[in-house]
């Protein structure tokens, strides 16, 4: 089973507001979740919140879990990809 870290939209019309979860890569959008790992609002006023439980998303990308392309550069952003591949400060 090929496992996806992804976002999941919960927010309402126009003010998005979204779940980081683990999926099967296969699974709807919005379908079954293996794990909820944090939350992501892109729209904040003048900042994006970005909360994730960063053990076990380091974790899911130990067993080769696959993040999408926003999540990771979010994941790049915080920090956390570089604790991932062995070259945080």
């Amino acid at each position: 089973m090929a496992v996806k870290i992804r976002l999941q939209r919960v927010g309402a019309k126009n003010n998005p507001f979204y779940r980081v979860v683990v999926v099967d890569e296969r699974a709807k959008r919005d379908g079954s979740v293996i794990e909820n790992l944090g939350q992501y609002q892109p729209v904040t006023g003048a900042a994006t919140q970005f909360t994730v439980k960063e053990d076990r998303v380091l974790d899911w990308l130990k067993k080769g879990a696959q993040p999408t392309l926003t999540i990771s550069q979010l994941l790049k952003k915080n920090g956390i990809w570089a604790k991932h591949k062995g070259t945080a400060k």
